[in-house]
């Protein structure tokens, strides 16, 4: 993966809308699959729990499907990269704790992961305006990059191969 610089007023609408999207479609899509459950599958006098249990069920599915379908397109790239940044962080953040011990010791790979874990947050904190968080991140981030710098590494780096993380 690599972080990528994206607009954040164009990221901020987008998200809004497909946020927006995604809550409509499951609105009717529930209300459509539960009502036509309960005419299919029920009697007027029985409880409909499991048909409208059934209806959010299939309707979350087909909202899932259908943005798993959609995610390639081109409105979608900021929120697509937005919604893998935080899974790629979130792997790292499982195994934090090796990968500092790791680049206390100097280990060049941990100071390159860390690099990336520090960059991606400090970029979705800026998306997010998270400032206080942001605040104090950049202590980290510039400790960070003195070690990167004492190894004679490149801050700049922005790749980041998830092979890495297999040695952690």
């Amino acid at each position: 993966m690599q972080l990528k610089e994206i607009d954040k007023s164009l990221y901020s609408k987008r998200v809004k809308v497909v946020f927006a999207g995604i809550v409509v479609a499951l609105l009717v899509l529930t209300l459509v699959l539960s009502t036509l459950f309960i005419q299919l599958f029920s009697t007027p006098d029985a409880p409909h729990f499991w048909h409208n249990l059934a209806g959010v069920v299939v309707a979350a599915f087909i909202v899932v499907w259908g943005m798993n379908r959609l995610r390639r397109h081109p409105y979608l790239n900021e929120v697509a990269y937005v919604w893998d940044l935080k899974q790629m962080l979130n792997r790292i953040y499982r195994k934090q704790k090796k990968i500092e011990a790791a680049a206390e010791q100097g280990d060049q790979q941990a100071l390159l992961i860390m690099n990336f874990q520090l960059r991606g947050s400090k970029q979705l904190y800026q998306l997010d305006d998270n400032t206080v968080t942001l605040d104090s991140l950049i202590p980290k981030l510039m400790e960070n990059e003195r070690k990167m710098q004492a190894a004679g590494l490149d801050i700049e780096q922005t790749d980041f191969d998830d092979r890495w993380l297999d040695a952690y």
